[in-house]
């Protein structure tokens, strides 16, 4: 959770460019309107490599091709939500990780996470997403899934 001396809440929004996570964005923009809270939006990605969990590392010229790929998907989704006005509360963040890791990380500084619902990976009948149900399990905070519009 946030420190004692933190007046303002802050809500950390996954987002991948999915229709799902601009919904969940515009949950967390509804929400961060009512409290006062500020948002920031969180795109990650990994190279991929051999293991459970990929800890790769992509070469320079495919980190800077994907980071302005994510960069560009997050400001998408931004402006999906608020239009070319952004607050001054909300913050976008490119990061480098596996997104259910990045997202509990981040957790640990937050109030709230707020993902949207995939699901629709290898197991179609599932009810949530593998990130979602990592955060879920495993955030520091409170976690709201967002099903959709």
């Amino acid at each position: 959770m946030v420190a004692a001396d933190t007046t303002q809440p802050h809500v950390v929004v996954g987002v991948d460019g999915s229709a799902e996570s601009v919904e969940a964005l515009r949950w967390a923009a509804s929400y961060a309107a009512a409290t006062s809270a500020s948002i920031t939006a969180v795109i990650s990605w990994h190279y991929p490599a051999a293991g459970l969990v990929p800890t790769g590392q992509a070469p320079p010229g495919v980190s800077a091709d994907v980071h302005a790929s994510m960069q560009a998907a997050l400001d998408k989704a931004v402006t999906d939500v608020f239009g070319t006005a952004t607050p001054a509360s909300v913050t976008a963040s490119v990061s480098y990780g596996h997104p259910a890791m990045v997202l509990v990380d981040e957790s640990k500084d937050a109030d709230l996470l707020v993902v949207g619902r995939r699901g629709h990976g290898a197991f179609t009948g599932m009810m949530l997403g593998s990130v979602s149900i990592h955060c879920v399990t495993n955030a520091v905070c409170p976690v709201v899934v967002v099903r959709g519009s």
